[in-house]
């Protein structure tokens, strides 16, 4: 298949190793230096846990022009970033995209999409399970032996699913399918947003804060909260058994935690520099809206994003 993955950061560059690894035609639009970088070396990805380097040489494009057509298009960025692209998406005469990543408004993206297209769109959002980062012309890449792949449609079933089995096939993740990613979306930033808040609350030193007994109650404290946020707005908590981990086995998942934030993987998922800090500003106002929306109180919440370790 002739595929285009839109973005080149961490998470665009493993997808494009995959699919390169399927026997998929990929091309990767980069811009700058990280254009330079894969013209010239390829896509240069350090799998950390793996101890091995791989090298995939792509096709690089630079801007997306409309009768640029392509049978799968994967757009893979920040949160924050996506509305610069949408116009650029919604010219181009290709008509499946897949938009990947953290999503507070997968419904209001697919509507400009499929408004503002000479052609019929067919829109599904996904997420994939990994962490990196990027140094010196390559990525690096944090992962287990499977990566898994979350995606789905907005409440419909997808009737072309098989454009992206094909897409997928042979390569090595594990898929998982929702039939709404809207509320699978809203749950995972429901989740994130307040494990964030541990590194930002000792300037990244994740060893001293595994130690705060305080913080990691207000954190899955807070979690919980967000969950119920979203449940009196209509949502369902997507999967269930996240809702679960808060309440019925808060003890495992506070010790799972604390573990994590002592071992050099956590420094790297829970880090500060995980998730870039534009994009939780944007992820937090799409939960305040929808806690003015649910007219509730969330005080673990505010004690949590106003934290201040004691001396």
């Amino acid at each position: 298949m002739r595929i285009l993955v839109y973005g080149a950061g961490v998470l665009g560059s493993y997808l494009a190793h995959e699919l390169v690894h399927g026997g998929n035609e990929v091309t990767m639009l980069a811009r700058g230096r990280r254009a330079d970088e894969l013209q010239q070396n390829g896509n240069v990805i350090r799998h950390y846990l793996q101890l091995r380097t791989t090298v995939d040489k792509v096709n690089v494009i630079r801007e997306l022009q409309p009768e640029d057509v392509y049978d799968l298009i994967f757009v893979v960025m920040k949160y924050p970033d996506f509305e610069a692209v949408l116009p650029a998406l919604a010219a181009n005469q290709s008509k499946h995209i897949i938009i990947m990543g953290n999503n507070a408004s997968p419904i209001e993206m697919r509507h400009y999409l499929q408004s503002n297209s000479p052609v019929e769109k067919k829109v599904a959002f996904a997420f994939q399970t990994l962490a990196g980062w990027r140094e010196n012309g390559r990525v690096n890449c944090l992962r287990g032996p499977k990566v898994t792949l979350v995606f789905g449609g907005l409440g419909e079933q997808l009737h072309w699913r098989s454009v992206i089995d094909q897409a997928l096939k042979n390569t090595r993740y594990k898929t998982i399918t929702f039939t709404n990613m809207d509320e699978w979306l809203k749950s995972h930033f429901i989740l994130i947003l307040p494990l964030n808040r541990i590194a930002v609350s000792y300037n990244g030193n994740l060893r001293k804060a595994a130690r705060d007994k305080r913080l990691l109650n207000y954190v899955i404290d807070a979690i919980d909260e967000g969950h119920q946020v979203l449940i009196k707005n209509g949502y369902t908590i997507t999967p269930a058994n996240q809702q679960q981990l808060v309440r019925k086995y808060r003890k495992m998942f506070f010790t799972v935690l604390k573990i994590i934030l002592s071992t050099p993987i956590g420094r790297i998922i829970l880090s500060d520099k995980a998730v870039s800090a534009n994009e939780m500003t944007a992820l937090y106002q799409a939960f305040s809206d929808l806690k003015k929306r649910s007219n509730m109180a969330t005080p673990n919440w505010d004690k949590l994003y106003n934290y201040t370790p004691l001396q």
